[in-house]
């Protein structure tokens, strides 16, 4: 009997790898929703443009809730996929009935944040275990993720 899974890393390793993703997961789906919200609840003078940046931001984080799903499943694990899981999770919290466009930019902002804090964790424990998929992912997600935060924060005229 091994102690590695069908891809070759550790299954410890992997297993705390998969505990992290699904925490990440949880947090994709939960940023995933803020921004459908503010898409379609966004409201003023700025309505048209922050309306179609909306919808760029969200169908990308569901390309991202995909990927990082399927990460797990090749890790050998199953991916969490009930809102209640989602909640017990995030640490995004849910953010209703915002239309104001700054307030919307802002959790935009925020949600970034806490998402690559998140990827540095998987990063670093991808590392540690010598799991270059999952590094790369990782990796790339905070290259794209870090410049869309110094825009939003150009944005906000910070």
């Amino acid at each position: 009997m091994t102690d590695t899974n069908s891809i070759g890393l550790p299954e410890s390793s992997a297993a705390q790898l998969a505990e992290k993703l699904n925490q990440l997961l949880a947090n994709y789906q939960t940023f995933y929703m803020n921004v459908r919200g503010y898409h379609w609840n966004v409201k003023g003078q700025e309505f048209f443009q922050l309306h179609v940046k909306f919808e760029e931001f969200y169908t990308d984080l569901l390309t991202k809730v995909d990927e990082v799903a399927e990460r797990i499943l090749t890790l050998g694990y199953t991916p969490v996929h009930a809102y209640s899981d989602y909640a017990k999770l995030s640490r995004i919290v849910e953010d209703k009935d915002v239309s104001d466009g700054q307030s919307c930019v802002k959790g935009i902002l925020q949600g970034y944040q806490t998402i690559i804090e998140l990827q540095r964790d998987v990063l670093a424990l991808a590392s540690d275990a010598d799991d270059e998929g999952t590094a790369d992912q990782a990796g790339q997600y905070i290259r794209e993720q870090e410049k869309t935060i110094w825009m939003l924060n150009a944005y906000l005229g910070r």
